[in-house]
């Protein structure tokens, strides 16, 4: 910017040389970090001068303090600063090295971040969600949230505050100036750097002796190897015979010998075999068939079975269901041991699904069967209340451990069901009489009411229409309650069955007590059921009176009943 138009004269030219001498050798811009050289150091302030700048300005003690600078600069040194203002309202150099550094380490974050370099920083404090990390360079200060201090869970961080070490930038905001970094990365870079070194060990075929047990998921079991790489062997890998889980063949902590048949260096995977070690058993299935007796060793329990081996690596499982004729909800662990030698059954064998089906109720006697050859139906026998609930009764029948089942119709002839049910307490001694056996259900019905007669007998030689006399028990709005002469069992006489006259048809004629006839209007035996009327009763009595007291020359005698006759005679005369 030229201030002098006359530069002919010697002072003026001497002048511009001088301007022109000291803006040529800085420029000076507001915004820009430039060096500025210490002329003096007070308690509160820092001069420094700045060519090009008509007064130099200062900066705050505490700047410094909060750089770490305070104690490291002295009068002649050059210091870093921002140049915020060249004039402010007081005509007063505004400048900052804190703002200074903080743009200095916010370029070399940068620079960082472009070119996927770690950076040095140290943890200092926690905070929410995370911890804050300083730059070691620049004393930047950057958030590290919880997720990315470490690859696994940490309940503890304290050893890791303050200690020097490696951290990734994950994430720059440059319009708020905030950096987002991550230990996490670096610690699982080095795992995979020492992974990669300590597959470059195994080959396809090699055999790892002892590896651990570390973990089991759904589709496969995790075995540690040598304390410093974990491979897996997959649910198909484990064993010939079929698997729902691993948790089912291995326990936390125990050894095995795997084969390695696959090693995938990209994602560092190394894939194990347990089956491959042996020969495939299955193709020694010939030498058993189904319906043969073996012995079994029980490998492993669970809560509905038993997983068993006919002979190393051939397994096969023994469901509960298989495991007692009688016994219901049964826990494997209270009948067998690891360990035991079993008899069982082969009732399966499936070549194409791998699979062998045993039981071992097949080698003990089926109870039901005995008490089908001792007590066929029809029998009687004795037995003891086990369990009820709200419609029927359980009797353990001879003590075979077997249970009838006594519904509670079948306990009186005479009494409402769920009243009768009432009577019975657990351990009760019955006599009862078997109704019906289901062996291969296993199931055995019995009925206590069947030992007694039938009451309904009395309807035996009576048909539909026939006349009873009956005797009136009690009434009430819906009819009469009535019970035949020389019966027990009571029917209710509807009240549109009273009377054939509806006015007739009151229930409240009756008191109780009254001897009077019905007529059978239902009745099928073999249901048992029968309903009585007074109303078919007289319409019975009507019909048979006007059957006996009618004639035929009835009408005869009436008016004119002889005319349409004699008019049918005179016709005929007139006609001759």
């Amino acid at each position: 910017m030229e201030i002098y138009k006359d530069l002919k004269s010697p002072e003026n030219k001497e002048f511009e040389k001088l301007l022109n001498s000291q803006l040529s050798k800085e420029k000076i811009e507001e915004g820009k970090i430039i060096e500025g050289k210490i002329t003096k150091i007070t308690d509160k302030f820092v001069f420094i001068f700045i060519p090009g700048l008509k007064s130099e300005p200062i900066v705050d003690i505490n700047e410094l303090k909060i750089i770490g600078l305070k104690d490291k600069v002295s009068v002649g040194e050059n210091i870093p600063v921002l140049l915020e203002k060249i004039e402010d309202k007081n005509g007063e150099v505004v400048v900052s090295a804190l703002k200074a550094q903080k743009i200095k380490g916010w370029y070399r974050l940068e620079k960082a971040y472009e070119d996927n370099e770690s950076i040095l920083g140290k943890i200092t404090t926690k905070c929410k969600g995370g911890v804050i990390v300083e730059h070691i360079d620049t004393g930047s200060l950057m958030f590290c949230p919880g997720s990315q201090i470490s690859d696994k869970p940490l309940k503890n961080i304290d050893h890791l505050i303050g200690v020097e070490q490696k951290f990734a930038i994950i994430k720059l905001d440059k319009l708020r100036g905030n950096a987002c970094v991550s230990r996490r990365q670096i610690v699982s870079s080095n795992k995979r750097e020492d992974k990669a070194k300590i597959i470059e060990k195994f080959k396809v075929g090699d055999i790892i002796k002892d590896a651990v047990v570390k973990g089991y998921s759904s589709f496969g079991c995790f075995f540690e190897v040598n304390n410093e790489i974990d491979v897996l062997v997959h649910l198909q890998e484990i064993s010939y015979s079929r698997v729902n889980h691993p948790d089912e063949i291995f326990n936390i902590g125990e050894k095995h010998d795997l084969k390695v048949i696959s090693i995938d260096k990209e994602k560092l995977q190394i894939g194990c075999s347990i089956k491959q070690l042996s020969p495939d058993p299955f193709e020694h299935i010939s030498n058993y068939e189904i319906g043969g007796k073996y012995k079994v060793k029980v490998d492993k329990i669970t809560d509905y079975g038993c997983f068993c081996s006919l002979e190393p690596g051939l397994s096969t499982l023994l469901h509960s269901s298989e495991m007692s004729w009688t016994k219901r909800n049964i826990i494997p662990k209270k009948l067998f041991k690891v360990g035991d030698m079993i008899d069982c059954v082969i009732t399966e064998i499936d070549k194409e699904k791998r699979r062998i089906a045993i039981s071992h109720k097949l080698t003990l006697d089926n109870p039901y069967q005995t008490f089908v050859d001792k007590y066929p139906v029809g029998s009687e026998v004795k037995g003891v209340i086990s369990s009820s609930n709200e419609y029927a009764l359980y009797v353990r029948l001879e003590n075979l451990e077997i249970d009838g089942f006594l519904h509670a119709n079948d306990l009186s002839y005479l009494n409402n069901a769920e009243e009768e049910l009432k009577k019975f307490r657990k351990g009760d001694e019955l006599k009862v009489k078997v109704l019906e056996i289901k062996t291969e259900e296993q199931k055995i019905r019995v009925g206590l009411k069947q030992l007694g007669k039938d009451p309904f007998e009395w309807f035996k030689g009576k048909k539909v229409n026939d006349i009873i006399t009956v005797q009136v028990v009690s009434t009430d709005n819906k009819g009469l309650m009535v019970k035949p002469e020389n019966c027990e069992l009571e029917f209710l006489i509807k009240k549109s069955n009273i009377a054939v006259n509806a006015s007739d048809a009151r229930p409240s004629r009756f008191v109780g007590g009254e001897r009077i006839d019905a007529a059978i209007s239902e009745l099928n035996y073999d249901k048992r059921k029968a309903s009585l009327s007074i109303k078919l009763l007289e319409e019975l009595q009507n019909k048979e009176a006007v059957s006996k007291f009618s004639s035929p020359l009835s009408g005869k005698n009436l008016p004119f009943s002889s005319l349409s006759e004699q008019l049918e005679d005179k016709k005929d005369k007139d006609d001759q």
